[in-house]
């Protein structure tokens, strides 16, 4: 890669692109400007933050949608459907019923329906489909899978992600080694290879036996 290609200028241009190409096919150009972020946030793909930004020398304000560059490690076909995800959510703001802050309704639950997101507390069939922390996963076949064939079609490719996606989630796995005692199954939480002596059996250079590590 080019390194004197202007990486901001490429990058956030092509989730404007995403941004105005879907609300093109998916939502009929019905909804407003926003300004696109990339905000690492702890749990969270993305999110929106209503009319987070006003002007500096004009009346006016915006929302802010909000991208999480350390869950950057997938296909562009999933960080776009989260950007969709968000747009639903404008979408609400702007022609819908509001739900009290971070919550998923049914209202947004049938428009992500609408546009080929189907809402899941887990990110997979079965899911919740309301409430405070819900995800989605891609309706197959669906209008945004079909528009997301077009946008690729153009030649569309986001370019870069946040190192931290794996190195993170390594560093967090490692600190939640499970260790079960052999004697009273009294379980412990801590990084692997750690000396640990069981707080119930009292026992001095207890052997803690080290199960499955849980994330």
């Amino acid at each position: 890669m080019n390194r004197t290609t202007q990486i901001t200028q490429t990058e956030y241009c092509s989730f404007q692109l995403a941004y105005d190409f879907f609300n093109t096919e998916l939502f009929r150009g019905t909804l407003p400007a926003v300004l696109i972020t990339l905000q690492r946030h702890s749990k969270a793909y993305g999110f929106l933050a209503p009319e987070k930004f006003i002007g500096r020398s004009e009346e006016t304000a915006t929302h802010e949608l909000a991208l999480n560059p350390d869950h950057f490690g997938r296909t562009d076909e999933a960080i776009l459907s989260t950007l969709v995800h968000e747009m639903v959510h404008v979408w609400q703001v702007t022609h819908g019923k509001p739900p009290r802050k971070s919550y998923h309704d049914r209202q947004w639950a049938s428009k992500m329906m609408e546009v080929g997101l189907h809402p899941s507390s887990t990110g997979e069939p079965g899911g919740k489909e309301t409430g405070s922390k819900v995800s989605h996963y891609v309706i197959e076949g669906g209008l945004f899978a079909q528009a997301f064939v077009r946008l690729k079609a153009t030649g569309f490719e986001l370019r870069w992600q946040s190192r931290a996606d794996n190195s993170d989630r390594q560093k967090k796995a490692a600190s939640k080694t499970k260790y079960t005692c052999p004697n009273c199954g009294q379980n412990a939480w801590a990084k692997p290879g750690a000396s640990l002596v069981c707080g119930v059996c009292l026992e001095e250079d207890l052997a803690i036996n080290p199960m499955e590590a849980e994330v």
